[in-house]
């Protein structure tokens, strides 16, 4: 698919530093902020809503295999609450693609047991956008395995806000004092609150195109999640790129502030 003009800046495979095992822990909660798109088609002589649309095939082909590893939750960075500022065209093809996207992959999803969910303020999405969103989420609603979470209109500072608003706003109707307020509330106001507590923070966050910052996602959530950033656009990520930062993830010693038992015994 859209292979029509040769490409100016052909993506060639990392090599890995680790060996993936599956034997080994898999991250429950996988987030990943899906950057290149655009530069993908550019590369090609391609309208940028090429490589729009050819992401999305990724997603699907990311989700599946990401369902087969035992993820728990993945979490995708679909559009934020700054991309409004893209061309109109551009923004327009975006509102469309979840109505395609849910229209083919929602049976597919169904046959994988994943649940759909969406979080960001869906409410500022246009009409067709938020009943094919919604759709999603009913006909999935029933399926048990890994959670298939978009965050849709979705900016990780106004979510910070409006959970601190609702929680003055509990606060003031209850009587509560200022001194109530802890990290336990302020995770069940967050966007993430639906999931059980365990499930609610990424314990690996991964980046495409060699970008490496975080975007105004997630960050209350990836407090102490592991980072991983790979040069390859979006729409070349792949199964294998998947399982080469779960192999990163895997051999890092995650100690939360603390020291390891190595270190602990020096």
């Amino acid at each position: 698919m859209w292979r029509l003009f040769p490409q100016k800046n052909k993506y060639v495979q990392e090599e890995a530093d680790f060996d993936f095992d599956a034997t080994k822990a898999i991250p429950k909660h996988i987030a990943i902020i899906m950057d290149g798109n655009g530069r993908w088609a550019q590369n090609r002589r391609l309208p940028r809503i090429a490589g729009h649309k050819e992401g999305m095939e990724t997603v699907k082909k990311v989700t599946k295999h990401a369902s087969k590893l035992g993820v728990k939750v993945l979490t995708l960075y679909a559009f934020s609450t700054e991309n409004w500022k893209r061309p109109t065209e551009e923004v327009n093809f975006l509102m469309q693609l979840p109505v395609d996207f849910f229209d083919t992959f929602v049976p597919e999803l169904i046959a994988e047991n994943v649940q759909v969910h969406v979080m960001g303020y869906t409410e500022y999405l246009p009409a067709h956008t938020q009943e094919a969103v919604k759709n999603a989420v009913a006909q999935t609603k029933d399926n048990t395995g890994m959670i298939l979470n978009f965050a849709l209109n979705y900016g990780s500072r106004a979510e910070i806000i409006t959970a601190t608003q609702a929680m003055a706003q509990e606060m003031l109707d209850t009587g509560a004092s200022v001194d109530s307020l802890n990290e336990e509330q302020m995770a069940k106001h967050l966007m993430t609150g639906f999931l059980p507590d365990e499930l609610r923070d990424p314990e690996l966050v991964i980046r495409t195109s060699g970008e490496e910052r975080i975007s105004n996602f997630l960050l209350w959530q990836i407090a102490y999640s592991e980072l991983f950033f790979t040069d390859a656009l979006w729409p070349d990520f792949n199964g294998e790129l998947l399982e080469m930062a779960i192999a990163s993830y895997q051999n890092r010693n995650r100690r939360f502030g603390g020291l390891s038992k190595k270190e602990e015994q020096k």
